[in-house]
């Protein structure tokens, strides 16, 4: 009878153990939180993809999709109504409108050009280059590709247009809502002129459509080329999914930068980070193809989303200059500087 008593009790107390290992279990697993994060299918957002495939988002609690798009302003808008929670990607008069009505805020740094390292190229049609169009300079009467008026395209272009000394007005804007409409057009010559980043540049130089004639770091120095954003709801309200957000993204980020810039974690790593960033960038494409793009076209993102702050000043300036958003709205109203560092 002492020995059943024993048994009885061991048997209770396991199948209390059990059940407290399935409540703690259902309990983790209940309170991953749900978000959504928007992205392009461009390797600069690498750092979203690499945090998603290596768990850096589950570690910190978060359950992430992503919701795709073809243009920066789209972006700005579902951040805004809360369809999306975060997203990375230029700023636009969009942006810094939405911005101005107390919908989203800046709240770290991405992708950016730093000396050194190569950054976004200024492509031209190869029927422009054959016409003369070889250098910057030359761009005067030739049309340039953007996705929407106030994009960080538009921006490029009239930086370019002002260190060559070339009236903004004597480079014509086309407007195509789309970076693959904008690709399509410029390998057929309808349009003249383009920027983007490396790795996208060097494949469609590669098709002997396209010729390059410049660096856009040239002409804009430091440029904070991305952003990462949330809604201001989110950013007062919810200040540690901000956190955690960011913590998982720097992680990702940290992993992009010793593969692919820095090339210090070996060529295993970088194999399997490019890899990786196929599954999600130009995936309809061969590995063999879209890899060596990849790599050669690696630009730095920001170490712990850290944010170049005097150049989104500056992209603030010149979108208030364009008259394209409101002359009272302030840096403070577009960033919140609380999460990271700046510079």
């Amino acid at each position: 009878m002492a020995a059943w008593r024993m048994l009885a009790g061991r048997l209770g107390k396991a199948l209390l153990l059990t059940a407290a290992v399935a409540v703690s279990t259902a309990g983790a697993a209940s309170a991953a939180e749900k978000i959504k994060v928007g992205a392009l299918r461009l390797a600069s957002h690498a750092p979203s993809f690499i945090a998603f495939e290596r768990g850096y988002f589950a570690d910190q609690g978060l359950d992430v999709e992503f919701e795709y798009f073809q243009a920066a302003q789209p972006m700005a808008v579902a951040i805004a109504s809360g369809d999306v929670d975060f997203g990375i990607t230029a700023i636009s008069g969009g942006l810094i409108n939405l911005a101005e009505k107390g919908a989203v805020k800046v709240i770290g740094g991405a992708l950016s050009e730093e000396e050194g390292i190569p950054g976004q190229k200024i492509l031209v049609s190869k029927k422009a280059y054959e016409e003369g169009v070889t250098a910057p300079s030359f761009l005067k009467g030739h049309s340039f590709g953007i996705t929407q008026t106030g994009s960080s395209f538009h921006y490029m272009a009239h930086k370019i247009a002002e260190k060559e000394g070339i009236p903004a007005s004597e480079i014509p804007l086309k407007p195509l809502q789309k970076v693959g409409a904008v690709i399509g057009a410029l390998k057929s010559g309808q349009i003249d002129a383009w920027a983007i980043v490396p790795n996208i540049a060097e494949t469609l130089v590669q098709s002997g459509e396209v010729m390059e004639i410049g660096q856009v770091a040239d002409y804009i120095p430091g440029y904070q080329v991305t952003t990462v954003f949330t809604s201001a709801k989110i950013a007062s309200e919810n200040k540690d999914l901000v956190k955690r957000f960011l913590a998982a993204f720097s992680k990702g980020a940290a992993d992009f930068n010793a593969a692919l810039v820095d090339k210090s974690a070996g060529e295993d790593e970088a194999e399997a980070v490019l890899q990786l960033i196929h599954k999600y960038v130009s995936a309809d494409q061969p590995f063999e193809k879209v890899a060596p793009a990849i790599r050669s076209g690696a630009m730095r993102i920001n170490g712990d989303a850290a944010l170049n702050l005097e150049s989104v000043k500056d992209q603030l300036a010149w979108f208030q200059s364009e008259k394209m958003v409101s002359d009272t709205i302030t840096i403070d109203m577009l960033v919140d500087p609380s999460f990271v560092e700046t510079y």
